[in-house]
């Protein structure tokens, strides 16, 4: 990534927060459109990476709680863009969603994007975000985006799906702007084949640091490990009292938690017959980070599984984000949407559970009055209630309808 801008041609500029070591801003600068003008990392080992990596970014170490919008700069702000630790929202975490600690650090995103009104938002997230809490945590991000005036769209797409890299990863991701133009002109990338292969991702071949193989006497489950894994053409996981061989052909979805343990460590059979785990390197690969990106020697193997189980599918990345650029620079930015009332219409389309898109359509002084504007739009459109809006999602309907909030 480089924070210096081409004089031929305009960029737009990225303030990332929640960044780890960089991988949604990578994605983004990959499309030559934008230009990373801040960044916000509190975890010290990610930092290490990002910093080896950009040393030009301006890498801002806080707790978000503590920056000031302001902090961000002078200049104007195009986009601001973050992947919020999941954990709070995730199948894996403590499912407590707003109720954990963590849970409010989007409201802490929104802060940002409300003092700096960008032009367009991207949030990354674990999937599981959309029926956490039975559809309430999602719907509270949905509505406070677009009481903001955000017209917002969200997509799960799988890396293997839409990024062509080998590995199983769903991942939701929710865009918005403060253009309808923009908004309709943009859409999420269509599904692309899957053509490279794990050896594209793997050195089946290399000699590795003796820590990352499995041996008879060294690991008490050796003997599982040697009758189950037994071919090259998938991965495996040592899964505390079994082996689990993914069939599809690609890596699972990798986890934070890969270097405490091992058991989601992702497990390989070697050229020469050996087993042993990804190593960090290969981890990142698996994430489609370019072959050139750095991991620090300082950094334990621990923290680095960490930071790529934590991080995005960059390829996946950059597609959205070039049709993003594409959005903003063909929107008409005189259309810039910034109406306020005690009630809002909010117009929604849901295509099942990870599939829709938001906005406000109108607003009023009275829920009466908005009733009443619903009704002269005459496309029969049903306004739901929140037990309705949770009743649809528990379903994984499909459907258009308003609400007033």
């Amino acid at each position: 990534m480089t924070n210096s801008v081409s004089s031929a041609k305009h960029k737009y500029n990225v303030a990332a927060f929640f960044s780890g070591v960089g991988g949604i801003e990578l994605g983004f600068e990959q499309t030559n459109e934008f230009r990373v003008v801040y960044a916000n990392e509190f975890d010290k080992f990610a930092r290490m990476t990002y910093s080896l990596n950009y040393p030009e970014i301006n890498l801002d170490g806080r707790d978000i709680h503590d920056v000031d919008p302001r902090d961000i700069g002078s200049e104007d702000t195009d986009i601001i863009v973050g992947g919020f630790p999941c954990q709070a929202f995730s199948v894996a975490g403590y499912r407590k969603g707003f109720k954990d600690a963590r849970g409010d650090l989007f409201f802490e995103l929104l802060r940002m994007i409300e003092h700096r009104r960008p032009k367009a938002i991207f949030i990354e997230n674990v999937k599981n975000m959309v029926s956490h809490d039975h559809g309430n945590t999602f719907k509270v991000i949905r509505e406070a985006l677009t009481k903001n005036n955000y017209f917002i769209k969200w997509k799960v797409l799988n890396g293997k799906d839409y990024g062509n890299i080998p590995q199983n990863r769903e991942r939701i991701y929710i865009v918005g702007f403060d253009n309808k133009v923009a908004y309709d002109l943009f859409l999420f990338p269509e599904k692309i084949e899957l053509d490279k292969t794990l050896k594209d991702v793997i050195d089946f071949k290399k000699k590795e640091d003796e820590i990352y193989y499995y041996r008879e006497n060294k690991q008490g489950f050796f003997d599982e490990l040697k009758r189950s894994i037994i071919s090259q053409n998938t991965v495996y996981q040592w899964r505390r009292q079994y082996v689990r061989e993914n069939k599809n052909g690609v890596v699972p979805t990798l986890t934070a938690n890969m270097g405490t343990g091992g058991h989601n460590v992702p497990l390989i059979l070697t050229d020469n017959g050996e087993i042993r785990k990804l190593t960090p390197k290969e981890t990142f690969n698996v994430q489609g980070y370019p072959k050139s990106f750095k991991l620090p020697e300082e950094v334990s193997n621990g923290q680095l599984y960490k930071q790529a189980g934590n991080s995005v599918v960059v390829p996946v990345i950059r597609r959205i984000a070039n049709n993003i650029a594409y959005a903003l620079n063909n929107a008409n930015r005189e259309l810039v949407f910034t109406r306020e009332a005690p009630f809002s219409i909010i117009y929604t389309k849901i295509n099942g559970q990870f599939e829709g898109e938001s906005y406000i359509k109108d607003i009023a002084t009275t829920y009466e009055e908005a009733l009443r504007k619903i009704e002269l739009y005459n496309d029969e459109l049903k306004v739901l209630d929140d037990s309705e809006y949770l009743k649809l999602i528990r379903k994984k309907g499909s459907q258009e309808f308003y609400s007033i909030i």
